[in-house]
């Protein structure tokens, strides 16, 4: 299973193994990281799992669909990097890829 690193938007870090298959935004809600919500259970139809993805990670993740897009309107401080944690499923290739929360969800 491959490392995710989570870090909070204070600099606290949470590192856990996701399995192969999951979306980064299960792996969170599943081991109660703060910062991803999910509510809408993966669905791509809130924005509460809006993550940073760290550069060199950014080529191994699919790239944001128009629905995507269309939801990280809604999502706070968006930025190049931004992404919506369900959208993205872990492979063996992540292993260590690191995701940064935004200060808040909305």
């Amino acid at each position: 299973m491959p490392k995710v690193t989570y870090v909070e938007d204070d600099g606290t870090t949470h590192e856990i193994d996701v399995p192969v298959g999951t979306t980064l935004m299960q792996g969170a809600v599943g081991h109660l990281i703060p910062g991803i919500e999910g509510d809408c259970g993966g669905l791509c139809a809130c924005a509460t799992c809006h993550v940073y993805i760290s550069d060199e990670f950014v080529p191994l993740c699919n790239s944001a669909d128009e629905l995507e897009s269309g939801m990280l309107e809604f999502a706070f401080d968006v930025r190049n990097s931004s992404r919506l944690a369900c959208q993205i499923e872990v492979s063996e290739e992540m292993e260590g890829i690191v995701v940064q929360m935004p200060l808040r969800q909305y």
